[in-house]
């Protein structure tokens, strides 16, 4: 049967269809957003990680190292989209799934359980950074085989909106880790913070895993997997067939990597070392971010649905390059806390305007045969290259280079990388997809 007649029947279907897609919006991310979540939190506590794991008598040589960590489990990234992405191709992507869940699970225990260096000296980084990599496999496959889960569970004509719940599940986890931070920073002294505050987010993350768990276990498996004829070699058809649209398809996806690292992820870090900020306006600045982002998704993928979604890229990431310097150089100039929180908010509504059609467009982009290995290897390989080690860079290019206009330079050289690729998309395969994703042919 046909994906779009299966989505059309689902949507027709009454209370008990629309609770199934409830149902299935839940399971797709729910994995994200704890990926994510732990993602925000190490970088919002990556000075706090640096000095308990990573000890130094120079403070920007400690979290050098801290952020290098951070960044080094996305080099983990491509095989677990290699590794996870094929097998969901080939076994399902509510097994994928529930395999992505259970390793994450591992990795976030191994953090939030290990004692400081202090404690149990060199074991205490080399377990960090253990937990950090397969963190980094789970979540090399997590956004390929949820974002296929969920787009091929949606109907056609609204598959923009329903698949930016993707990208929303990330505002909205930055939002509660913003809290977090927020919270711990106000009412726990440093000691505290150092001795066992930091660590509660981290329980918090694992508290959720068993209900994700339990979520992805009662979902049924997608109408286009289960009808559509599946790749013997998800990873040699992708690069011998769909080459072209891998290669754009990370282009795309570049701004979508350099703006969450570096304006949601590292922007805590640049309020507190750059502009000499309270750690709790940094937090707060990120958390009115991740709201923006949680409420402006769904309403760019809307908007997507109706305008056409490449198309409504494109004006976005023209949007994300022509502000962000001029928000960062204002930040810079007036470094107070209504400046930074209300830069925060601004930042925060371009790249959501970018990021909500982002992941039906992706989707649309490769055959279902090969889609979930195409949108991992798309995901990952651009944030490990533009994303996992911004941070790092963009810290020591700062201190290198005295200029702290740097992020926003970084961002706006992927938004012109993104750009392109996108006029590119528009020539080669126009703005509208065929009604059935899987009558896409490979290139």
């Amino acid at each position: 049967m046909e994906m779009a007649n299966l989505a059309y029947e689902a949507t027709k279907a009454g209370p008990a269809a629309r609770r199934r897609l409830r149902l299935v919006v839940a399971a797709a991310t729910i994995g994200t957003a704890l990926e994510w979540f732990d993602l925000v939190v190490y970088g919002f506590f990556a000075v706090v990680i640096a000095k308990l794991f990573f000890p130094s008598t120079h403070e920007l040589t400690s979290l050098l190292v801290a952020l290098g960590t951070f960044g080094g489990s996305y080099l983990m990234r491509p095989l677990g989209a290699l590794v996870l992405g094929s097998y969901s191709d080939r076994h399902g992507r509510k097994k994928g799934l529930t395999l992505s869940i259970a390793l994450m699970a591992l990795g976030t225990l191994m953090i939030a359980a290990t004692p400081t260096y202090a404690s149990i000296g060199i074991a205490a980084p080399m377990i960090v950074v253990a937990g950090r990599l397969i963190q980094g496999i789970s979540a090399g496959g997590e956004f390929g085989a949820s974002t296929s889960f969920l787009v091929e569970h949606s109907p056609q004509a609204r598959r923009g909106f329903y698949a930016s719940f993707q990208m929303a599940a990330q505002g909205g986890t930055a939002l509660l880790a913003s809290l977090f931070g927020t919270l711990l920073t106000r009412f726990l002294t440093p000691e505290q913070l150092s001795g066992w505050g930091w660590r509660i987010p981290f329980i918090f993350g694992l508290l959720i895993i068993p209900i994700a768990w339990f979520i992805r276990r009662h979902v049924d498996e997608t109408p286009v997997f289960t009808h559509d004829r599946h790749a013997g070699n998800p990873v040699k058809e992708t690069f011998s067939d769909n080459k072209i649209r891998l290669l754009l398809a990370i282009g795309i996806y570049v701004l979508v990597t350099a703006s969450s690292y570096v304006i949601v992820l590292y922007m805590p870090t640049f309020a507190i070392k750059q502009l000499d900020l309270d750690p709790s306006v940094a937090f707060a600045g990120t958390l009115l971010m991740g709201a923006v982002q949680m409420l402006a998704c769904p309403l760019a993928g809307a908007l997507a649905d109706r305008c056409g979604r490449k198309r409504v890229l494109l004006v976005a990431a023209l949007g994300v390059g022509i502000v962000v310097v001029p928000v960062f150089a204002w930040l810079i100039e007036k470094p107070a806390s209504s400046t930074f929180v209300v830069a925060c908010g601004l930042l925060g509504l371009a790249i959501s305007a970018y990021q909500g059609p982002m992941p039906a467009v992706l989707s649309e982009l490769f055959p279902s045969r090969v889609r979930t290995t195409g949108l991992a290897l798309t995901h990952n390989l651009a944030v490990a290259t533009f994303g996992g080690f911004a941070p790092l860079i963009i810290t020591w290019a700062v201190s290198a280079s005295h200029s702290r206009l740097v992020p926003a330079a970084y961002v706006a050289t992927a938004a012109c990388i993104s750009i392109i690729c996108l006029l590119v998309c528009l020539r080669k395969f126009g703005d509208h997809q065929p009604t059935e994703l899987t009558d896409l042919v490979s290139e």
